[in-house]
């Protein structure tokens, strides 16, 4: 088995602005590029291999084709492909929002629910993004401030750098603020409850629809609890700094400076999604892969031990 560089899927939201096109090269011909869906199984888009022999195939026809083994033996307790990765610019404010949990989007919606993680790539000076509530409230004033356009008075806006984390339970109120470029780690869902949306339209000239009732259904009504930031570990030519793990994924941010060795085992895939720079991927079966800014590596389980060399950041994220 070898790598296989991914193509995304692009989403051209009204929110979105130009940066994944101009600083990470995205190949589209949207006039915006709102999200790349760098790692995806999902109906409403799927990634494509980029090269290779399986070059043209969507993710999901490789791994048919190839047999779930290339998964790893953590990804056989889901049904489906477990995880969604995306690139998200957000050149305005997206709209405030809520993910059902897996047993209410299966009943509702007929899919898996949404948990997620959000990694700032990077962020304009003074950016910053909803998360949770200040306090707790009730289903009446929750519903109550929907309707009278008084709901950010009581969610919790936070000021954010480059680097920072946030861990989205199910059930998490959020938004991501104007100048912020993400990398979203999720399950592999696209359910969204959209609270508040600013009163904009829509391409069609209509207000995008709100999903109230179902919002009030699924929204915790309390402060987030923030996630614990751990530090991270320095090893010889790179170092490794644990971002978030769950029963869906466990991401870690790596910064290399020279070399840093890896291993794909027979438990999981490795995803590597380069955020700067760039590095040339090995492994001792000679496989090998150039990485630049933006590109997306998908790296077979039980390929083994393999390196990447140069100098970058990157997000990487297998399953425990």
């Amino acid at each position: 088995m070898e790598p296989i560089k991914l193509k995304p899927a692009f989403k051209d939201y009204l929110w979105g602005g130009t940066r994944l096109r101009d600083d990470f090269g995205k190949d589209c011909d949207f006039e915006k590029i709102a999200e790349s869906w760098e790692l995806s199984c999902h109906k409403d888009g799927n990634s494509v291999v980029a090269e290779g022999k399986f070059a043209g195939l969507t993710l999901a026809e490789y791994i048919e084709k190839n047999g779930k083994s290339v998964l790893g033996t953590n990804c056989e307790k889901f049904e489906n492909f477990p995880i969604l990765i995306k690139l998200i610019d957000a050149k305005d404010n997206l709209s405030v929002q809520v993910h059902p949990d897996n047993d209410y989007a299966m009943r509702v919606e007929g899919e898996y629910g949404k948990t997620e993680m959000w990694y700032i790539v990077d962020c304009d000076e003074g950016a910053a993004l909803l998360y949770g509530f200040k306090h707790e409230i009730s289903k009446e004033e929750f519903r109550e401030r929907i309707e009278n356009n008084t709901l950010l008075e009581v969610t919790n806006a936070v000021p954010v750098k480059k680097g920072d984390v946030f861990f989205i339970q199910a059930g998490t109120l959020h938004a991501i603020g104007k100048g912020i470029l993400i990398a979203e780690i999720q399950q592999n869902s696209n359910t969204t409850y959209r609270i508040y949306d600013y009163g904009r339209v829509g391409a069609d000239g209509k207000p995008r629809q709100l999903h109230i009732d179902k919002a009030v259904d699924v929204t915790n009504l309390c402060p987030a609890k923030p996630y614990p930031v751990t530090d991270p570990v320095q090893k010889d030519g790179w170092s490794e700094k644990r971002l978030a793990s769950c029963e869906y994924f466990t991401v870690d941010a790596l910064e290399i400076d020279t070399r840093a060795s890896l291993e794909a085992d027979s438990k999981s895939f490795v995803h590597i999604l380069v955020t700067e720079g760039g590095c040339v991927f090995s492994a001792a079966d000679s496989s090998a892969a150039e990485l630049g800014k933006g590109d997306s590596l998908f790296v077979p389980a039980g390929l083994g031990k393999f390196e990447l060399t140069g100098k970058c950041s990157a997000v990487m994220t297998h399953i425990d």
